[in-house]
């Protein structure tokens, strides 16, 4: 997969900063099982990288510490028999990654109060509920 990685239109990570591992995979294959490297390793340095303004740059780092070694974010790929859709299919989850970590906070609830409407149906169901249970027992 060469070339740079685009995550968003304005965050671009050049190939340089992508650092790819090759091995075999688990799993069916045939005769070519034992012969190929198609599982795929992506580091990717988190920490150093100047592809990444500051400010998601620190969200990111933030969001992805516990799967973060050293800076570096990993993702492994060995769902495809074929080392360039493994190449691929890591790219693409690289980049959703990196995608969901950068986001910007979702904004706050605003706290509202429940209409009068509302709160008359929760009483009106709630004295329906109480008729039905006392309408079940039996007279004393």
């Amino acid at each position: 997969m060469p070339g740079p990685l685009v995550v968003r239109a304005s965050v671009v990570i050049p190939e340089a900063e992508l650092r790819w591992r090759f091995s075999r995979s688990s799993g069916p294959g045939g005769q070519g099982v034992n012969t190929t490297d198609s599982r795929v390793e992506l580091g990717f340095d988190l920490a150093a990288t100047t592809a990444i303004p500051p400010e998601p740059k620190a969200r990111a780092l933030d969001r992805l510490a516990p799967r973060l070694s050293g800076g570096v974010l990993t993702i492994a790929a060995s769902e495809h028999r074929s080392q360039l859709r493994n190449r691929e299919a890591a790219a693409a989850r690289l980049a959703q990654v990196l995608r969901e970590a950068m986001a910007p906070p979702p904004a706050r609830r605003r706290p509202t109060k429940p209409g009068r409407a509302s709160i008359e149906r929760r009483l009106t169901t709630k004295k329906h509920r109480a008729d039905l249970k006392r309408l079940r027992q039996s007279p004393h």
